[in-house]
């Protein structure tokens, strides 16, 4: 049986190692859970392992918003200390405060 703990938590701002871009965390699947076509779509050599965590991100860069889903051997945390803009953000959380986004809704 396959037990997986998620480094990282639900708010937490991350950045991805590779791309430009980073996120606060919304959800968390203990190992890949997309599709099959969004993993081949995944050059080769840069896949990532299916058998870790993986991010759901509310992610911006510097032209967009936007969700991502990204492993976690390719995230890191995001020390800038800096609010994430992304308009859906206030949906999920309250306020930035202390580097990280405390959940505002209940969960089941």
């Amino acid at each position: 049986m396959l037990k997986a703990q998620a480094k990282y938590h639900l708010g937490q701002v991350l950045r991805h190692r590779k791309h430009p871009f980073r996120g606060v965390v919304f959800d968390v699947d203990a190992m890949f859970s997309n599709t099959e076509e969004w993993y081949a779509a995944i050059p080769e050599d840069s896949r990532p392992e299916r058998d870790q965590p993986f991010y759901h991100l509310l992610a911006e860069n510097d032209q967009s918003y936007y969700v991502a889903y990204v492993s976690e051997q390719n995230l890191i945390p995001d020390e800038t200390g800096e609010p994430v803009d992304h308009p859906d953000l206030h949906d999920l959380f309250g306020d930035f405060e202390d580097g990280r986004y405390p959940l505002h809704f209940n969960l089941n």
